[in-house]
C-alpha cells in the first residue's frame, strides 16, 4: 500500500469512527441525561477553565461545536440556568459564559454516563497498547496543528 494510501485509509478511518461512536454518545446522553452532547461539551470546557469562565471567543476556540453554534448553545444553557453570560467590563464587545452552581450540578451528574459511553463504545474495543498508540499519535498531530 502506498503511505499516502495509508494516511488516507487512516483518516477515513478516524472520521467514520468518530461520527459512529459519536451518534451512540448522543443517543446514551439524550436517553440517560436529557441532554445534548454539545451541552455536555459547553459544560465540560467551562467547568475546567479558570473560575469556570471563560470569554465566548475562547469557548468557540475550545469546544468541539462549530464556534457560529457555541452562541446559541450558551443561550440554550443560560434558558436552562446552567450558565451566565456576562458583560465584559474592559471589552464591551465581548462577554463572558460563567457555569453556575447548577451547570456544574449538571455536569457531575452526566458525566458517569458519558464516561460510560465512551468505554462502551470506543475504548473497550481496543487493547491498553491500541489505546496508547492512539492517544499518543493523535496528540502529535493535535500539537502540530496548536496555535
Amino acid at each position: 500500500m502506498d503511505p499516502d494510501d495509508a494516511g488516507v485509509a487512516a483518516w477515513a478511518a478516524l472520521l467514520r469512527t468518530h461520527a459512529a461512536v459519536l451518534r451512540e454518545l448522543e443517543r446514551d446522553m439524550e436517553r440517560a441525561q436529557g441532554m445534548p452532547m454539545t451541552w455536555y461539551d459547553v459544560l465540560l470546557e467551562l467547568n475546567s477553565a479558570p473560575e469556570r469562565r471563560l470569554r465566548m471567543q475562547e469557548l468557540g476556540e475550545r469546544a468541539v461545536v462549530s464556534r457560529s453554534r457555541v452562541s446559541r448553545i450558551v443561550d440554550e444553557l443560560a434558558r436552562a440556568g446552567l450558565v451566565v453570560r456576562e458583560q465584559d467590563p474592559a471589552d464591551r464587545r465581548g462577554s463572558w459564559a460563567v457555569l453556575t452552581p447548577a451547570g456544574r450540578e449538571r455536569l457531575r451528574a452526566a458525566a458517569p454516563g458519558y464516561l460510560d459511553g465512551i468505554a462502551k463504545h470506543f475504548a473497550d474495543h481496543l487493547t491498553a497498547e491500541e489505546r496508547d498508540t492512539i492517544a499518543a499519535a493523535l496528540q502529535r498531530v493535535l500539537a502540530a496543528h496548536a496555535r
